[in-house]
């Protein structure tokens, strides 16, 4: 223990040697997002209805015509992709992997659920990574972010995050490298399932559940909508989702 200690020691030494820390709106030491650059990042303001996104709608709900096509009941968006301290934070979360941005974007994502009208959750599910990406990043960006949620969505307890319930069972190509929503749909294409016992059932009981789900970054929202319909199908009552911000789609050439 000592041994692994000093190690420690050593590498925290080394990097913030190669590495030093600033905050990226100011340059104050020690730190990567400062409290007070923070207050400076803008909510959205208003919401639409994640599968057209043409309509306006309370808390990110998607919309009457919508409807009957989504499993999914609402997605909030906590900020604009286009602003270039979230494009900044995003990129060193995750392909930086430094996990200690899960806190300033977790701040952004709590600020707009609790500014919201969206239902307590009874449990909280972050996008899972398969076994191979989780290995190459070290990390789940969205388990950080999740758990950092349920630990202060609510004054006095906790929400449970239940990391184990949804899983990729297939290996694909990340989703940003994928520029048609057909082609997006086709990669997620029973790559995503939900974990069960040897008797076959849910290792964890969807019934009746109100879900929280969390990513990180949402373009098309072809994983997120995946997500809840996995979770629909295996009982969940509503399933909300929540990430840091979302990618222009008419930003995409030939989304479709």
């Amino acid at each position: 223990m000592k041994n692994l200690s000093i190690l420690e020691n050593i590498k925290t030494f080394v990097l913030d040697t190669l590495f030093p820390i600033n905050c990226l709106g100011c340059a104050r030491d020690n730190i990567w997002f400062c409290s007070d650059c923070q207050k400076n990042i803008e909510l959205l303001s208003f919401q639409k209805c994640p599968v057209c996104e043409n309509r306006i709608t309370e808390s990110g709900l998607v919309c009457p015509k919508c409807r009957p096509s989504s499993r999914l009941d609402a997605l909030l968006v906590s900020v604009k992709y286009r602003d270039d301290y979230i494009r900044k934070l995003i990129h060193l979360y995750k392909y930086k992997f430094i996990e200690d941005l899960h806190v300033p974007l977790g701040n952004l994502m709590l600020k707009i659920i609790l500014s919201s009208k969206i239902p307590l959750p009874d449990m909280i599910i972050p996008v899972p990574l398969h076994p191979r990406r989780l290995r190459w990043r070290g990390f789940n960006q969205s388990q950080l972010l999740a758990d950092y949620i349920g630990k202060n969505i609510a004054a006095g307890f906790e929400i449970p995050v239940c990391e184990n319930i949804l899983f990729r069972k297939k290996y694909t190509s990340p989703q940003m490298k994928i520029k048609k929503y057909s082609q997006r749909l086709s990669n997620l294409e029973d790559a995503l399932d939900v974990k069960k016992n040897d008797k076959n059932h849910l290792s964890n009981d969807l019934k009746n559940k109100t879900i929280l789900l969390i990513d990180d970054v949402a373009t098309t929202g072809a994983t997120i909508f995946e997500c809840a319909k996995i979770l629909k199908a295996n009982g969940a009552k509503k399933v909300f989702g929540v990430v840091v911000a979302r990618q222009e789609i008419n930003s995409l050439n030939g989304s479709g």
